[in-house]
């Protein structure tokens, strides 16, 4: 089966004979991806937009959320990579809107915890319900074996790209 030529193709063919040496695939696997990556952020950026969510508040509760709706302010500065800080300002922001509250810790009576709340639990969910229905359109042209395999494939790459320039490969 031959695929249908993309934008991808017709920069390989216009780079080709100015970079004879240019491998197709590895050229092709790389500038699909970094399109990909422009077209998802720029999906998100216009959820952001819609929704009236600024990307740092998002951001912020996405990493509550992915700590179960409850954190310390410097875990969340730590997820964030963030000097702990400046994740009061954040947390502000959040508090004013609604979306988190501070509430006692249950392992250090001397802590704050940030606990999300209700209305931060459904803006995060609306942005990330949107975004996934992208992701899924997108891949929805691969089957789920192939969806596997692709993620498959871009763990190995991942892996690579993860480990110090100077290290040995891995078998």
């Amino acid at each position: 089966m031959t695929a249908t030529p993309d934008a991808v193709d017709r920069h390989i063919e216009r780079w080709l004979p100015v970079v004879p040496a240019l491998d197709p695939d590895v050229e092709g696997a790389v500038t699909r991806m970094i399109k990909l990556t422009r077209h998802l952020r720029a999906v998100k950026e216009r959820v952001l937009v819609d929704l009236d969510l600024p990307a740092h508040e998002y951001d912020t509760l996405h990493a509550l959320a992915g700590r179960r709706g409850r954190a310390a302010p410097s875990d969340l500065a730590a997820d964030l990579a963030m000097a702990p800080a400046s994740i009061t300002a954040r947390v502000d922001a959040l508090l004013r809107r609604g979306f988190v509250r501070r509430i006692p810790s249950t392992v250090d009576r001397r802590r704050v915890d940030v606990e999300l709340t209700d209305a931060g639990q459904a803006a995060w969910h609306g942005a990330m319900e949107i975004q996934g229905a992208e992701e899924h359109r997108l891949l929805g042209a691969l089957t789920p074996t192939e969806r596997r395999h692709l993620s498959d494939l871009l763990r190995r790459v991942l892996l690579v790209a993860e480990q110090p320039e100077d290290a040995p490969e891995a078998d």
